[in-house]
């Protein structure tokens, strides 16, 4: 499906704020009837129909068959901003109705502009109609979405560029220069004779390799862009009485979680939420670590592990003052290739599990931290941001989206093979091919090539209105 201009029959209506009680409430009216309807429910000294574009117009929200009556049933009073096409969100007609919040007024005058005509938009169609109809195209709508779900300013931030069009230009720079590369490999295929074989010359490999590496520059630090948008689970985990409590309530600077010298106080997950340079983290306390007979420490200690699988991050936690124990080694075992970061607590009263951990080949990442007296804790935050993929207060990455992170790397492992292909002679018919999957996977991201359930799945996630 092509991101080209797409005729609606029909006038849908929604709204636009979220419900409960707030000073506005905003309906959008979009479509070819939108002024006609939008006329048939408003009395005021303007007509609506009439109505220049951009431009708000004072009035009374009525029901469609008292607009022009002497007497009016008034539902609420609005003001009506009128937006003419193409000069609008989805560059159809546009009307926005600003009525008092709270329940009770918006839902009235969504039930006049359902009688006047309109139909209950779907989720999301505002910005699909947007999208179809070639205003922005479907990263951008992503980032619509994004934007609306952000709960820090470093995802908000993240979103906000995406919808202004960074992404989608770095995109089309590569597709213009991909679409040079099967033009030209095309042409020797077709006309041999004319241009001097069928070979792939050198400076058209030159162009694949080029946009192959500008791919791989763009790809770098999703991961850690991927963590600003949709946040992470991160850990702590260990033995007992390593001191994970403790430096739960350090790093959430609160005395949130029990702390005793008990061990295997900690008998259930504890949860709280944390901003780490913009990064939403979801960090759990969990039980200690053990074989026990103790049946309900044995259903923590079960909980932890299943905290463990769920997490993008675990901070095995260690006393630092004592040697490395079994479970310190199986954890090591079982979480080889996993990201995960040992914490050595305990610092102020000694580093013997330190000396232990650098004679490992190789060793695992590791901070040295006391949760007592908060050394190392800034750098165990910052030492987070590393295993996530981003370097602290730096660079964030621009791709953040899992689909498009996955079309990109796609499109780099085929130019790849093109690059191979190309050098080894093959038919230039097969450089060819690998090229348009290249290209065709680009336009996954920005829309030029998608499938109606896709769209369908991506636009579901939308809300009501937009």
């Amino acid at each position: 499906m092509s991101a080209v201009p797409v005729p609606f029959d029909d006038t849908i209506v929604a709204i636009a704020t979220a419900s409960g009680e707030a000073g506005l409430a905003v309906l959008r009216v979009s479509g070819p009837q939108a002024l006609l309807v939008s006329q048939a429910c408003f009395k005021g000294r303007s007509r609506l129909a009439e109505a220049t574009s951009h431009t708000l117009h004072h009035g009374w929200a009525v029901w469609p068959e008292a607009a022009t009556a002497a007497a009016a049933a008034r539902l609420d009073e609005v003001v009506a901003a009128v937006f003419r096409a193409p000069r609008s969100y989805t560059r159809e007609d546009v009307v926005e109705f600003s009525c008092h919040g709270g329940s009770v007024p918006a839902r009235r005058v969504l039930a006049a502009l359902l009688a006047a005509g309109a139909r209950l938009a779907r989720p999301g169609e505002f910005t699909l109609r947007a999208f179809l109809a070639g205003r922005i195209d479907l990263s951008q709508a992503e980032a619509v979405a994004d934007l609306i779900h952000a709960e820090t300013d470093a995802a908000g931030d993240l979103a906000l560029a995406q919808l202004a069009g960074s992404l989608s230009v770095r995109i089309a720079a590569l597709e213009e220069h991909l679409t040079e590369c099967v033009a030209e490999v095309e042409a020797r295929v077709d006309f041999a004779e004319d241009v001097g074989g069928v070979e792939v010359p050198p400076h058209v490999v030159a162009a694949i390799e080029a946009v192959r590496a500008d791919l791989a520059g763009l790809l770098e630090g999703s991961e850690y862009a991927r963590a600003l948008r949709e946040g992470v689970r991160v850990t702590l985990a260990g033995r007992p009485n390593a001191g994970k409590s403790s430096l739960f309530n350090a790093l959430l600077g609160e005395l949130r979680a029990i702390v005793t010298e008990v061990p295997g106080t900690t008998r259930d997950r504890v949860s709280e939420r944390l901003e780490l340079d913009g990064v939403r983290v979801q960090l759990s306390d969990t039980a200690g670590m053990r074989e026990t007979n103790d049946r309900v420490e044995r259903i923590g200690v079960q909980r932890a592990q299943a905290a463990m699988d769920e997490a993008g991050l675990v901070l095995w936690v260690v006393d630092g003052s004592t040697p490395l124990a079994r479970e310190d080694h199986e954890f090591h075992q079982s979480h080889a290739g996993r990201r995960a970061l040992w914490v050595l607590n305990k610092r102020d009263l000694g580093s013997i599990a330190l000396r232990e951990l650098q004679e490992w080949s190789p060793p695992p990442p590791w901070v040295e931290v006391s949760a007592q007296t908060g050394a190392g804790i800034e750098r165990l935050r910052h030492a987070v941001i590393e295993q996530l993929g981003g370097v602290a207060h730096g660079q964030r990455g621009q791709v953040s989206n899992p689909r498009h992170a996955e079309a990109l790397g796609r499109a780099g492992r085929l130019l790849s093979q093109a690059s191979v292909a190309a050098t080894s002679n093959a038919p230039g018919e097969i450089v060819a091919l690998e090229l348009r999957e290249a290209l065709a996977a680009l336009g996954e991201v920005t829309g030029t090539h998608v499938g109606e359930e896709l769209l369908d799945r991506i636009f579901s996630r939308f809300c009501i209105g937009k």
